[in-house]
């Protein structure tokens, strides 16, 4: 499965709204993801999105990993470890992203799956926005608490919608 790509069908289009909506979430209060003046100011043509911002497009883009690729995963029961983020260029409002998913390592330690995949993030333009590499920790089988099933697919239904 190392190697595996697959480049998410759809691209994400990167609404005002939602970079002001984010921002407020993560208590980023920069100007420029709130007031296109601000962002004007800085060279941008639409509010500047907060650096965290593409989580949004990779949790959309790693869905399809867990339920076609590397399947037999709960969802309650993968952790994330680590995170890498190259940026190579802001994220703007009006951009559309399109996100290529890399399988780039997969080992096992412990009883435990070590999966790490990496996300290629470019725009309209076919520019290099960011290149994300994301270790997850898992394991397959095993009974799971019900109710925690539940709330982690409700998170992940809420954060790819």
């Amino acid at each position: 499965m190392v190697g595996h790509h697959y480049r998410v069908e759809d691209f994400y289009e990167v609404g005002r709204e939602k970079v002001r909506e984010y921002a407020r979430a993560v208590q980023d209060t920069h100007p420029a993801h709130y007031d296109e003046s601000a962002a004007k100011g800085l060279g941008y043509d639409g509010l500047v999105a907060p650096l965290t911002f593409v989580s949004i497009v990779g949790a959309i883009a790693q869905r399809r990993l867990f339920e076609e690729i590397v399947i037999g995963y709960d969802l309650s029961q993968i952790m994330q470890t680590d995170q890498r983020l190259v940026f190579h260029k802001p994220i703007t409002a009006g951009d559309r992203l399109f996100c290529d998913v890399y399988l780039d390592s997969f080992r096992q330690v412990a009883g435990s799956d070590i999966i790490v995949t990496k996300n290629v993030i470019t725009d309209q333009n076919d520019d290099l926005v960011q290149t994300t590499w994301t270790t997850l920790v898992g394991r397959t089988g095993g009974e799971v608490d019900e109710n925690i099933a539940h709330a982690v697919k409700d998170v992940m239904m809420h954060v790819a919608s």
